[in-house]
């Protein structure tokens, strides 16, 4: 069985102390296994990032950033591998897949403008002879730790712009799907990048730990659940270090009824189960404002998820795959059940879906839950499945008020046509990320993405203009060359 090892200063090193297995979520069965690092593993790694600092962080960023230009070049190339890779692993249809990545290459494109992106100020003569400027240098070491739903785009929003910067960089990604992630930063390496300056440890709490505590890593970036994401960002701080720990999520819809039924239909479905709802970004609440709103929606779902199909990443044609493991199976299994036993009512029922050839599978289908209120477990907490759950409110107020006093505040929208209530909601809504009548806003990479409340810790977000500020730190220059044979007196007055 193959085993995936660590890329740590140019090569790959297995560290076989700890394995475990990685699984097709397919099939239900394993199909590699992956080395999980030892403390003595992952500081080798931040040994080796450490020793290229200083050579890459001289490196002009012109130069760094031809090697951006370059691996861009190479993700193009082998996208279709890397999809297969993460169909292999996470259960990602080919088409999904695709999206992904290139929202990663679209980060590395930003990476690209680095030279431009590092300009300072500069101000001549702030007093007399005087002239001030302001550069960004890079941290130091920086680590990343990503999770399994975005195996590819999520390091891409972290180590391409941390690196462009002048960093370099460990990353812990997901044990659960780790190929895709490995074969990614060694195209980052055959781009020209040199040795050390990325470094990638496969691992679970223990490497994670390391990370978090060694004083060599200066910054930490982390995308996961809110409770992970907590002890990331509060262990991180205690040890002095920078760190942005983007958490959980219960994204809602608003649906008025005004709103274009049919194109709010048609958005939800793809943005309910895309990628089986593991995403960050999934609109798992639909709010409908209004009974007969409420009725003709839950009636057009229906409808339109019919026909939806889950199956194996390797048939094009299914529409979403499997979930991660069988125990997160399990898991939403056991919201839809609990809804169910609060009172909901499941209108579309994919606790057991059929796959023919692939009964071992961690399938769970579409699922609509009609009739959820604020008070019930499914609503309160993050799914992170292929269930969407229809709420019902008697005005924009009591949605909107239903929303601001979730806990989560990462992205949300609203289905209108009104244009007085669109411009009222993106003011007022206590969330980060919002969409009118865009169901997934998540910002192009020239933005930067990250939510609100228990969605992010940190002052700062993910990837864009954000991330330049997170991976460097800006240091000001006064300069003064006083004029020959001029000498001047003592002054101990603050100067001004």
């Amino acid at each position: 069985m193959t085993i995936i090892g660590h890329l740590i200063d140019g090569t790959i090193q297995a560290d076989i102390t700890r394995m475990q297995d990685v699984y097709n979520p397919s099939t239900g069965e394993p199909s590699k296994q992956v080395a999980l690092a030892s403390v003595d593993t992952v500081e080798q790694a931040i040994a080796a990032a450490q020793r290229a600092f200083p050579a890459w962080r001289n490196t002009p960023p012109a130069k760094r950033a031809q090697v951006m230009f370059r691996f861009k070049a190479l993700l193009e190339q082998h996208a279709d591998k890397i999809c297969e890779l993460i169909g292999e692993e996470h259960g990602k249809i080919h088409h999904d897949a695709m999206g992904e990545l290139q929202r990663g290459i679209e980060n590395v494109e930003y990476a690209c403008g680095v030279p431009q992106l590092l300009k300072g100020e500069h101000s001549r003569n702030v007093g007399p002879g005087i002239d001030s400027w302001s550069e960004f240098q890079p941290l130091g070491v920086v680590a990343g730790i990503t999770p399994f739903n975005f195996p590819a785009m999520v390091p891409l929003w972290m180590y391409p712009m941390a690196i462009a910067c002048g960093n370099t960089f460990v990353l812990k990604p997901s044990e659960r799907d780790p190929t895709s992630t490995m074969f990614i930063a060694q195209l980052l390496q055959e781009a020209g990048l040199p040795d050390g300056v990325i470094n990638v440890v496969n691992g679970d709490k223990e490497a994670v730990d390391v990370l978090l505590t060694h004083p060599d890593i200066k910054a930490v970036s982390f995308v996961g659940s809110t409770p992970i994401a907590e002890y990331i960002y509060s262990t991180a701080n205690a040890n002095g270090k920078r760190c942005q720990a983007l958490g959980g999520a219960k994204n809602h819809a608003i649906v008025m009824p005004d709103a274009d039924m049919d194109n709010a239909v048609n958005q939800l479905l793809g943005a309910a189960f895309g990628s089986s709802g593991e995403r960050c970004m999934a609109l798992s609440v639909a709010v409908a404002v209004g009974d007969q709103a409420a009725d003709t929606l839950v009636a057009k779902l229906k409808e339109a998820m019919a026909p939806l199909k889950v199956g194996a990443y390797s048939d094009r044609e299914n529409d979403f795959g499997p979930v991660i493991t069988r125990a997160h199976q399990e898991k939403v299994r056991d919201y839809i059940n609990s809804a169910e036993a609060d009172g909901a009512t499941v209108v579309v029922d994919g606790r057991n879906p059929n796959v023919a050839g692939h009964e071992g599978g961690f399938y769970i289908g579409a699922t609509l839950i009609d009739n959820v209120t604020t008070q019930m477990q499914s609503y309160q907490e993050e799914i992170f499945g292929p269930v969407l759950q229809v709420v019902r409110a008697n005005s924009m107020e009591e949605a909107m008020q239903m929303i601001d006093n979730h806990e989560y505040g990462n992205g949300t929208c609203i289905f209108t046509r009104d244009g007085e209530a669109a411009r009222y909601f993106s003011d007022n809504i206590q969330v980060g990320m919002v969409g009118i009548n865009v169901p997934l806003p998540v910002p192009v990479s020239y933005h930067s993405f990250g939510g609100w409340k228990r969605s992010l810790f940190g002052d700062l977000h993910a990837y864009g203009p954000d991330s330049v500020r997170f991976y460097t730190k800006r240091k000001t220059i006064t300069q003064r060359w006083p004029s020959s044979g001029v000498r001047e007196g003592v002054s101990f007055a603050f100067p001004s």
